[in-house]
């Protein structure tokens, strides 16, 4: 729906409105009213089709089979990966599903060799999943994410609407989520899972950069283990992680 920018002065004012607006709704309910609210615009769903990502892409489904679903191929994935990304969005009959990928020049520029990510993992993130992505966003005025509190970090406050810079909002609508939510739904609407969950791979990412994760570890804690990256990029705005709501500096 195309969006109107004389309603509100700025993002952040047409974040606050949309945040109070849908406070007291549930997860799918924020989902359905925000795909079509004329204050988010055109809109588009991006997932990893990891481990939880099944969620959203079923919402998305059965609301607006057609909604556009970004789906970012770094070349680095694992092939269970991209089998599970066939075989969920035949399932679910999803008829909108944009493979992003890098530009080759760019690839044959800075990674010849496939090994960029030896070097530096943030430099690989940024050629292989932020500029694409950045790239791909640039037709949308909102974007869905799966972020929830319970992973931590700055998603402990997580919102449902947030600014993202002044470029465009991000839309968490399970946001309020917790583990056995997620779970909940996968059973209840019987969903398939990521054949890598059951290997001890509780979040998914590029194969050489994911590992199995351990009982009682942090389920994030195989992704970039014995690094401090907590983040592929795709959540920051000017070159820190952001994991939630901007602090009030970094939001001017």
């Amino acid at each position: 729906m195309p969006l109107d920018p004389a309603r509100f002065e700025t993002l952040d004012a047409r974040v606050a409105e949309l945040n109070r607006r849908y406070r007291f709704h549930a997860a799918v309910s924020v989902l359905e009213h925000a795909i079509g609210d004329p204050d988010t615009g055109e809109v588009a769903l991006v997932s990893s089709f990891g481990a939880e990502s099944v969620v959203l892409l079923h919402m998305v489904s059965v609301m607006h089979p057609g909604l556009p679903v970004l789906f970012i191929d770094t070349e680095m994935l694992f092939p269970e990966t991209l089998a599970y990304q066939a075989e969920v969005a035949d399932r679910l009959g999803l008829t909108n599903v944009v493979t992003v990928r890098a530009r080759s020049a760019d690839l044959a520029l800075e990674d010849p060799d496939g090994t960029l990510h030896q070097r530096s993992t943030d430099a690989c993130c940024d050629l292989r999943k932020t500029r694409p992505l950045e790239q791909a966003l640039q037709p949308f005025d909102a974007w869905i994410t799966g972020r929830k509190r319970f992973q931590g970090g700055q998603r402990a406050a997580l919102e449902f609407f947030e600014a993202e810079a002044e470029t465009r909002i991000k839309i968490n609508p399970l946001a309020h989520w917790g583990p056995e939510d997620v779970q909940d739904y996968m059973i209840n609407n019987r969903l398939p899972r990521h054949p890598l969950v059951a290997r001890g791979y509780p979040s998914i990412g590029c194969a050489p950069c994911t590992s199995p994760v351990a009982a009682g570890e942090d389920p994030r804690s195989g992704r970039w283990r014995g690094s401090e990256k907590t983040e592929c990029g795709i959540h920051f705005i000017d070159g820190k992680a952001v994991r939630g709501p901007l602090p009030k500096e970094d939001a001017a």
